[in-house]
C-alpha cells in the first residue's frame, strides 16, 4: 500500500483530522475504501470508475486524496452550481483540516464572468435603453469595479435567462481576444492565469470537454501538467462530449453576429451603409428558414428537412456568404468586425459541411476525419467516426447540429496523452453491478472500478410501491389511471412529493388532473426551477410535477420531499434523430441495439430520479413506481437489481401504512419489508 493511500485514509477515520475539525463529520468505511482507491489511482497514473452511492461522501473521498498527492489535480464537476459548492464549501473545510497550503482555483467558461468590452458597449445601445436594463447595467459597471473575479454569479439581480446576459459575456467567436482594449483587466484572462499557477483546479464538464476538444476558448490549454483528473457525476460525461466534440450553427449566433457587427459600426460609421443590407438580409434569411421549418417535428434529421426547407437552407447559406464578402474590405477597420469577418467565415464553413454531407448515399450521417494540429505535441487526427445531421426547434429559433455517434475514440486518445491518472465517480454509473456500458461509451481499458453502496438503511427507511391493475404506459388513460393510484398515497403522506414524467406531455396532462386536488401544486413551467424548488420547501405539504431537469441534481432533505412517483421508465423518445442512428450504428455492428443501450441508458436515468428519495440517514421514504412493465417484463429484474435495497410491495395498505405507522425505531424491519421480495 503506498504512502498516500494509507494517507487519505488516515485523514477519514474516526480519530483523523477531518472528524477533528468538520462539524457533524461521521467516519464512514465506505468514504474511506473510496480515497484509498482515488489515491492508488493518482500514484500509479490509472484509471478508476467508482460508483459511489448517496451517503458515501465522495466529495471528502477524492478531495483529501487530491490535497495530499502534492500533484496538480483538476477536478470537473456537473454544474455550475455544484462548482461553487465544492470551491467555496467543501474544498475550504477539507484544506483547514489537513492543513495544507496548496494554491486552488475556481475556473468557469467564459460565458460565466462580464466582459468589459461588450458590457461597456451595451449601455450603448437603444434596445437596452429601458428605465430596469439601463439601471442593471450601471449597476454592473459599478460592480465590476470592485468585483476581483467578475463572476456574474455573484451579482445579485441578474437572471440566467436575462437578454442582457449574451451581451454583457463573450464567446469564442465574439471575443477580441489582445486586440480587446480591456484586455489587461479581463477578468477571463485573470482567471486563466490563476488557475494556471493553482495546485487544484476545479472546473465543469462544459469547460474540461471544451478544452479536451480543443476549441480552447480562445486562449491556451490549462490542462495539460496535470497528473490526475477527477470528474464528478461522470454519468454525465458521454452525452456532454458528443456536443462538444460536434458543431452547430443557430438562430440565435446568426441573429448575434448581425447585432454585433451593427454595434460595431459605432465605431466605423462608415461601414454601417455598407453593412446594413447584408445584415438585414441575413436577419430575413434566419426568419424564413424557421418559418419553413414549422411542419417540421421538434427535432429531426437533415433526410427529414431536406424536402421541406432545402430553398430556405440554400437562401441562408447565400447571406451569410454576402455577410462575410461584405465584411472583407471593412475588417481591418477595427478589431471587432474583423472578429465579425471570422465569425461569419465559421457559420457560413460550418453550414456548408452539415448541409453537405461528405459521404453518398444517406444525408444524415457522414465520416470525418478531425484534425487536432500539427507539431510534434499535437495528437493524431482522429479515426473516422460516423456522425449525424440533424436540428432542433425552439419557438422562435433553430439550431443546426452535427453530432458525433461515438466518442470513446477522442476521450481515450486525450486521456492517452495527458498521461494523468483519470477517475470517473457518480452515484449513478452501473447497470445490474457491472461499468461495461460506462466502460464502452468512454473508451475505457481494463480501468480499475469500485461499487461503493449507498450507506443509509434503504430497508428500514424506504418501501418501493409497485401500484397494481395499472394499463399499459402506451394506453391512452395511462396518466389519468397513475394520478388514480397515487392520490391515497399522497394523502397518507400530507403531500411532499415529486412526481417525476419522462414526457412534458404526461407532466401537463397530469397536472390539468391534480388541479383542484388538497395539497400545493407546482408545475415545472409554470416558473423557474430555483423557485418552484424554494416555494415546494417553504410549502411543507406541495407536490411538485417535474420532467427533465428533476431526475438529477435536486437535494431536498428531510422530511419536505419523502415521496418520490415516477411514471414510467425513462427509456429515451422515439425519434430522437442521435438515437436513431446510434442504435442503427450498434445494430450494423452486430450489437444489440436495446440491451447495448436503451435498457442501460434508461437504468442509470432511473437510478438518478430514485436518488432524490433518501439524502440523509435520517431521512425516510417512499418511492412509487407506477410503470408495469417493471413486473411483466423481463428486463424489470435489470432495473430492481440496480437499485438499493429496499423492500417492496404491490398492496396500497401497505404503501399507507408506511406512513401510518411513523419511523421505525432503530434496528427494526417494517412489518411489511419482505413485500414482494
Amino acid at each position: 500500500m503506498s504512502d498516500l493511500v494509507e494517507r487519505s485514509a488516515a485523514a477519514l477515520a474516526a480519530d483523523g483530522p477531518l472528524a477533528a475539525v468538520v462539524d457533524g463529520f461521521v467516519a464512514r468505511e465506505g468514504q474511506r475504501q473510496l480515497a484509498a482507491a482515488v489515491a492508488a489511482a493518482i500514484t500509479e497514473r490509472g484509471s478508476l470508475i467508482a460508483e459511489a452511492g448517496t451517503g458515501t461522501g465522495k466529495t471528502f473521498a477524492y478531495l483529501v486524496p487530491a490535497l495530499l498527492s502534492g500533484e496538480r489535480v483538476i477536478v470537473s464537476t456537473g454544474t455550475r452550481a455544484l462548482q461553487d459548492q465544492l470551491y467555496h464549501r467543501d474544498l475550504p473545510r477539507v484544506r483547514q483540516a489537513l492543513g495544507v497550503g496548496l494554491k486552488t482555483a475556481l475556473l468557469k467558461g467564459r460565458g460565466n464572468y462580464l466582459c468589459r468590452y461588450r458590457s461597456e458597449r451595451a449601455r450603448g445601445e437603444g434596445r437596452f435603453a429601458a428605465r430596469e436594463p439601463a439601471a442593471l447595467l450601471q449597476r454592473l459597471s459599478a460592480w465590476s469595479g470592485a468585483s476581483r473575479s467578475g463572476d456574474l454569479a455573484e451579482f445579485e439581480g441578474l437572471t440566467e435567462d436575462s437578454p442582457l446576459w449574451p451581451a454583457i459575456t463573450s464567446t469564442v467567436e465574439n471575443c477580441l481576444g489582445s486586440d480587446c482594449p480591456f484586455w489587461d483587466d479581463c477578468f477571463v484572462v485573470q482567471a486563466r492565469a490563476r488557475a494556471q499557477a493553482a495546485d487544484l483546479v476545479v472546473v465543469n464538464h462544459h469547460l474540461l470537454l471544451a478544452d479536451l476538444a480543443l476549441k480552447q476558448e480562445g486562449f491556451g490549454e490549462i490542462l495539460p501538467g496535470a497528473a490526475a483528473f477527477i470528474v464528478d457525476e461522470a454519468h454525465q460525461v458521454p452525452e456532454l462530449a458528443a456536443q462538444f466534440f460536434g458543431e452547430s450553427v443557430g438562430a440565435r449566433q446568426l441573429a448575434e453576429l448581425g447585432r454585433d457587427a451593427l454595434a460595431e459600426c459605432g465605431q466605423v460609421p462608415a461601414a454601417l451603409a455598407t453593412l446594413r443590407s447584408p445584415i438585414d438580409a441575413l436577419d430575413q434569411a434566419v426568419r424564413e428558414l424557421r418559418l419553413a421549418l414549422d411542419p417540421l417535428p421538434v427535432r429531426g434529421s437533415l433526410r427529414q428537412l431536406r424536402p421541406v426547407a432545402g430553398t430556405a437552407v440554400d437562401a441562408l447559406a447565400a447571406a451569410l456568404d454576402a455577410l462575410h464578402a461584405t465584411l472583407g474590405p471593412v475588417a481591418e477597420a477595427s478589431p471587432g468586425l474583423e472578429a465579425c469577418a471570422a465569425r461569419a467565415a465559421l457559420l457560413r464553413e460550418r453550414l456548408r459541411v452539415w448541409w453537405q454531407p461528405r459521404v453518398g448515399g444517406d444525408p444524415a450521417t457522414e465520416s470525418f476525419e478531425a484534425d487536432t494540429g500539427s507539431g510534434e505535441e499535437a495528437l493524431a487526427p482522429l479515426p473516422e467516426a460516423a456522425t449525424v445531421h440533424w436540428y432542433e426547434l425552439g419557438t422562435r429559433g433553430f439550431v443546426l447540429n452535427r453530432t458525433p455517434l461515438d466518442v470513446s475514440g477522442p476521450l481515450r486518445r486525450f486521456r492517452e496523452h495527458s498521461r494523468a491518472a483519470w477517475v470517473f465517480t457518480s452515484a449513478t454509473l452501473s447497470v445490474g453491478g457491472g461499468f461495461e456500458h460506462f466502460i464502452a461509451r468512454l473508451g475505457l481499458d481494463a480501468p480499475r472500478t469500485l461499487l461503493q453502496p449507498s450507506p443509509f438503511d434503504w430497508e428500514r427507511q424506504t418501501l418501493c410501491y409497485l401500484p397494481a391493475d395499472l394499463p399499459d404506459p402506451n394506453a391512452a388513460e395511462y396518466t389519468a389511471a397513475m394520478v388514480a393510484a397515487l392520490r391515497p398515497v399522497l394523502r397518507a403522506s400530507r403531500g411532499r412529493a415529486f412526481v417525476l414524467f419522462t414526457s412534458h406531455r404526461a407532466l401537463r396532462h397530469a397536472a390539468d388532473l391534480m388541479e383542484g386536488d388538497e395539497w400545493p401544486l407546482f408545475v415545472q413551467g409554470r416558473a423557474p426551477r430555483h423557485r418552484l424548488l424554494e416555494q415546494f420547501r417553504q410549502s411543507g405539504n406541495g407536490v411538485l410535477l417535474g420532467a427533465a431537469s428533476f431526475w438529477e441534481g435536486v437535494d431536498v432533505a428531510g422530511e419536505a420531499l419523502s415521496v418520490v412517483a415516477i411514471d414510467r421508465l425513462p427509456f429515451a423518445a422515439p425519434g430522437d434523430p442521435v438515437l436513431e442512428a446510434r442504435l442503427d450504428a450498434i445494430r450494423r455492428a452486430g450489437g444489440n441495439p436495446f440491451r447495448d443501450e436503451q435498457l442501460p441508458a434508461a437504468v442509470l436515468a432511473l437510478k438518478q430520479g430514485v436518488g432524490r428519495l433518501i439524502r440523509s440517514d435520517r431521512d425516510r421514504g417512499l418511492l412509487v413506481l407506477c410503470d408495469p412493465r417493471l413486473t411483466t417484463k423481463p428486463y424489470g429484474r435489470v432495473f430492481f437489481a440496480s437499485l438499493p435495497p429496499m423492500p417492496r410491495t404491490r398492496h396500497l395498505a401497505e404503501a399507507v401504512a408506511f406512513w401510518a405507522a411513523g419511523a421505525p425505531a432503530a434496528g427494526d424491519r417494517p412489518r411489511f419489508a419482505e413485500s414482494g421480495r
